[in-house]
């Protein structure tokens, strides 16, 4: 009679777990990998925090109500240009004659287009401009001041350089130059000069993947140096597979092709993305190069870096909502 009644006991106790929901939209963004430590002050670490919380909070309402992804990369990484704490747009750093050069780029993973600017002085917005360039040119990158030419002719908003300007960078810009002065060095000793990038990742509730990512590029930069965020499938990719936007020394992250590689290994090594992005960051670059955001065509997300931090943020359909700079 025992044997009998397990079958039946199974049937009543022994149901499978409900399965969680998909997931319909996946959004994460950055501020930048290490640019803080953990001995700085709280009421500062807690303004990052909430100043990635807004614009995370920016992106998951536009995307349960229908956005694109595109769009929401946009939207996002413009509100970040606009916010004086972060290096792209208002807060980026100065250049070595004490000016501001910026760098954006935007990709749609469904179509592949793309656009980028470089070098940029007086475009409000630069990750607007490189979306235009996406939009209503057949190129992919534009520099200098061929890129300013085409702002003008296109409507974006101009500003004068100064706009840019932070009395924060302004003393960074003082300090490292009186330290190569002393050491003759190129190279800071601290490499927090060499950061600070604004990046966002989107899966759509239509399935299509993008990415977007901003900066002011180095403190101190000379001869019109250009980093990775404007190079496509080095610090900013988008593809079928995943999304990836890309912080730290951008010159690591061009020589090694990091968002692509994040793909590359998904596409042709069956890698997850939680393993392709963290075998790129830690196995690939060195400590402390930095780090980078992606999202994958199921709503996956990672967030890896080898850097003091990154200043992170990441959300879903499912209630995901997570805000975070430290490990």
């Amino acid at each position: 009679m025992r044997f009998l009644l397990l079958p039946l006991l199974c049937l009543v106790g022994c149901q499978s777990a409900p399965k969680d929901p998909p997931i319909d939209w996946a959004i994460a963004v950055h501020g930048g990998a290490g640019t803080m430590n953990r001995n700085a002050p709280p009421a500062r670490l807690q303004a990052y925090r909430d100043a990635m919380t807004r614009a995370l909070a920016m992106g998951r309402d536009m995307l349960a109500g229908g956005a694109t992804a595109l769009d929401v990369c946009e939207a996002v990484i413009r509100s970040m240009e606009d916010n004086p704490m972060f290096n792209a747009g208002v807060g980026a750093v100065f250049n070595e004659q004490g000016e501001h050069e910026l760098d954006a780029s935007i990709m749609d993973g469904s179509t592949m287009q793309c656009g980028a600017v470089a070098g940029v002085r007086t475009i409000k917005n630069p990750i607007s401009l490189a979306r235009k360039v996406m939009t209503e040119t057949r190129h992919v990158l534009l520099a200098g001041e061929g890129a300013e030419k085409f702002a003008k002719s296109v409507g974006v908003e101009l500003v004068e350089n100064k706009h840019f300007d932070t009395e924060g960078r302004r003393r960074s810009l003082e300090r490292l130059l009186r330290e190569r002065k002393r050491t003759g060095s190129l190279v800071p000793k601290d490499r927090r000069y060499d950061y600070g990038t604004v990046g966002c990742v989107v899966l759509d509730r239509d399935g299509r993947l993008a990415a977007a990512t901003s900066t002011g590029g180095m403190t101190a930069k000379k001869w019109g140096r250009v980093g990775d965020t404007p190079i496509l499938g080095a610090g900013n990719y988008a593809d079928n597979y995943a999304a990836i936007s890309c912080t730290g020394t951008g010159e690591e992250f061009i020589r090694h092709a990091v968002a692509r590689s994040v793909t590359a290994r998904m596409a042709y090594g069956g890698q997850t993305l939680e393993a392709a992005s963290a075998a790129v960051v830690h196995d690939v670059l060195k400590e402390g190069d930095g780090g980078l955001i992606a999202v994958d065509r199921d709503g996956n997300i990672a967030t890896p870096f080898n850097s003091s931090g990154m200043y992170r943020a990441m959300a879903n359909s499912r209630g995901l909502f997570k805000v975070a700079i430290f490990r």
